[in-house]
């Protein structure tokens, strides 16, 4: 019987189009928890392209993936930097509850 040959999941494979991405980024935002928020925002980089991303934010690809990691915890200004690159614009918006 042949050997099944099995890959880690790459989220970043998946996320083809901005919409895609936009709503990956919001159902992230959704759980609430900070090293989600940051590892996706990775993985939209990634799926962007992390170069152009280092180029456009002025941080080395180094920093960016230490930052944007599932460990990482980035500075604001560097999520603000990575999210004006994305073009990808927070909104505040009110529960009820």
């Amino acid at each position: 019987m042949g050997k099944i040959k099995l890959r880690p999941w790459d989220s970043a494979e998946h996320l083809k189009t901005d919409e895609d991405m936009a709503f990956y980024l919001e159902a992230c935002l959704e759980e609430g928890d900070p090293a989600l928020i940051a590892h996706a925002l990775g993985v939209i980089a990634r799926a962007r392209g992390m170069t152009q991303l280092a180029r456009d934010t002025g941080l080395s690809r180094e920093s960016l993936y230490t930052a944007l990691s599932a460990d990482g915890n980035p500075e604001f200004a560097t999520v603000m930097k990575v999210l004006k690159a994305l073009r990808i614009r927070l909104h505040a918006e009110l529960t009820h509850g």
